[in-house]
């Protein structure tokens, strides 16, 4: 499996920043860890398809992104923006039943996304 390390990130806004790409790498680098627990691991971004699509395939991303360019999906979750301005980086753990069993919020903890969606899946089980 790719390391942390082997992901490129680029100082660009959207999904290409650097931020998007390590927690996007550090899903990747635990993906099995999420399959083996029946999870299915889910992106949702309010870039447009083709730049998730090339970001993906860049990165090499084994989890769906999906495109959600004018922010609807986005607020139906409640995605808060960070500090008024950025978008917001919040991780769902969403049961089988369409139940969100834990919700983790923080635009600066990009390895902890991971961590506390493990834990819950573990707990759930």
């Amino acid at each position: 499996m790719a390391r942390l390390q082997e992901c490129r990130p680029v100082l660009l806004p959207e999904a290409n920043s650097a931020g998007c790409t390590v927690e996007a790498c550090a899903f990747r680098d635990q993906y099995e860890s999420f399959a083996d627990a029946g999870a299915v691991v889910v992106g949702i971004s309010m870039d447009p398809v083709d730049a998730l699509a090339a970001f993906a395939h860049r990165n090499r991303l084994p989890f769906t992104l999906l495109a959600d360019p004018d922010g609807a999906a986005a607020r139906a979750y409640g995605v808060p923006n960070w500090m008024g301005v950025f978008r917001g980086r919040v991780t769902y753990v969403i049961d089988r039943e369409g139940v969100i069993q834990h919700v983790f919020n923080s635009q600066i903890r990009l390895h902890d996304h991971v961590k506390a969606a493990l834990k819950t899946l573990k707990r759930l089980s």
